[in-house]
């Protein structure tokens, strides 16, 4: 006699993790249907790695579908390596170089599609692109991925009963595609970046605002604003920005997890497109080019309530911000200087931070001032009122830049921390000093207490030993390279190398 055994159901990943909300869950439906109609064969599936460089893999149409139940394994290597792929944990010791359970010999973490991210590639035939979230296979949050920091970073900011709004405001430069270097540049190796591409400028002239600068460069700019739109994401305007083949973009408000988002495909985005079409885009904050000056990354930001969208950072009558405003640019300043490497993650950023230079050198907040670290956008009952962070770097990775503001003015609000008096010049102000190196910035924040408890010690650990790399490289050249006439717009070989190509 035979028995009939019913077979055991045994859910899949994000099923038995309960991964997905009910509207990611319709998310990923509404993406298949899409995937059908628009006829798309391939979909890149990305994360955001510690660099906010986006990495990942093209699947099959079968294999995106299995993806949304199950995940999709990938390595962990690429979290080994500092910008220029030099490796710095040893995946094969004790713990992997982490100091987290289950991390040793590089094992697979699943790459779990955030469905609401997808969105088809207008310059990319039958292709499409999701943000993913990388898990362990415990079904936890990877911790060093970067989106979920931010995550965690905002869920703390809902269970106090507020949500943060974030708007983007992002310079970066535009030039024209000589010579690619690969028939007679290094292609590069580990610890070693290839020789960047020769470039020329777009424009020619310091000037703001141009719209000469910005007709010369309307064959490039045309695909790329289309495709943003295309793409769903509130583009507000593209602007020519005061040195030559500068450009500044700026977008309306998001939440912040989709701030963050937008901001790594408007990137990934510009710099496809412009590739395409004979140009080299680029988020470096200041290039090795002649006449080329520091872009920057203005993050503006709003703390609204989480039940009725409310913004609570209105002033009333004869008030700069609310209190909770106030009290929000507390926190942001008095945590500033230890956020230095999430906001300033690259050596070439802190060309910016000079005195008298539209960049913020200090701990200052001010009305409607530029010089300002915290510039203050606001007027009585004005639902617009914000404030705008102007310390960015422009090759911040947007994650971990959103994340150190949540936390810090979050801190600022409950602990009501009061940001002193605003400041009328605030670049002579007397109050603390920003970093003025990234070397600094790593020391600072390897000691403070705040960011170990927010985003834990494995994590800051982790940052200050990939940043360190960098650091050190660096400090290794210029023991090599003492000359400094033979830098390029004050910009050495080491930097244009290190971050124009890549970022």
């Amino acid at each position: 006699m035979t028995t009939t055994q019913t077979p055991v159901y045994a859910p899949k990943f994000i099923e038995k993790y309960d991964l997905y909300t009910p509207v990611q869950q319709e998310a990923a439906e509404r993406s298949l249907r899409r995937i059908e109609t628009d006829g798309i064969e391939v979909i890149r599936i990305v994360w955001p790695d510690q660099h906010g460089l986006l990495r990942g893999k093209s699947l099959t149409r079968d294999a995106y579908a299995a993806a949304l139940k199950a995940g999709n394994d990938i390595t962990m290597a690429p979290f080994f390596f500092d910008p220029a792929n030099a490796i710095v944990l040893n995946p094969f010791s004790a713990d992997g170089g982490f100091t987290v359970e289950g991390l040793r010999g590089s094992p697979n973490v699943k790459m779990v599609p955030d469905p609401v991210t997808f969105r088809v590639l207008p310059w990319a035939p039958e292709t499409a692109v999701v943000i993913s979230d990388l898990y362990m296979s415990n079904g936890e949050l990877f911790p060093f991925a970067p989106r979920s920091i931010l995550k965690q970073s905002l869920q703390k900011m809902a269970d106090a009963g507020y949500g943060l709004i974030a708007g983007i405001e992002m310079e970066w430069y535009l030039t024209k595609l000589i010579d690619n270097m690969l028939e007679t540049g290094s292609l590069g190796a580990p610890g070693t970046p290839a020789d960047p591409p020769r470039v020329a400028p777009v424009a020619r002239g310091y000037s703001y605002l141009l719209t000469d600068h910005l007709d010369e460069i309307d064959d490039i700019l045309r695909p790329i604003r289309k495709a943003i739109e295309d793409m769903g994401m509130p583009l507000r305007s593209m602007d020519d920005e005061w040195a030559p083949s500068q450009v500044e973009t700026t977008f309306d408000i998001l939440e912040a997890l989709a701030a963050a988002d937008a901001a790594v495909l408007f990137r990934m985005a510009v710099k496809q497109i412009a590739k395409r079409n004979g140009h080299i885009a680029s988020f470096m904050c200041t290039p090795a080019i002649e006449g080329f000056y520091a872009s920057g990354w203005h993050l503006h930001t709003s703390v609204v309530d989480l039940v009725t969208g409310e913004n609570l950072m209105v002033p009333g009558e004869g008030e700069a911000l609310s209190e909770l405003g106030r009290h929000y640019v507390g926190g942001t300043l008095a945590h500033g200087i230890a956020a230095s490497t999430f906001t300033t993650p690259t050596i070439n950023g802190y060309r910016r931070r000079r005195p008298y230079s539209l960049a913020p050198d200090r701990l200052t907040w001010a009305m409607d001032n530029r010089a300002s670290m915290m510039r203050v956008i606001s007027s009585p009952h004005d639902q617009a009122s914000h404030v705008e962070n102007r310390v960015g770097d422009s090759a911040a990775n947007p994650y971990l830049y959103i994340a150190s503001q949540a936390v810090a003015g979050l801190d600022g609000i409950l602990n009501r921390i009061e940001p002193g008096v605003m400041a009328e010049d605030p670049y002579a102000e007397d109050v603390p000093q920003l970093p003025d190196t990234l070397e600094a910035s790593l020391d600072l924040l390897e000691k403070d207490t705040f960011f170990r408890k927010e985003f834990g010690d494995a994590f800051i650990d982790y940052i200050v030993t990939m940043k360190r790399s960098e650091v050190n490289r660096y400090n290794e050249w210029l023991s090599n390279n003492p000359d400094a006439s033979t830098y390029v717009n004050g910009v050495t070989d080491w930097e244009h190398r290190e971050y124009f190509e890549l970022f």
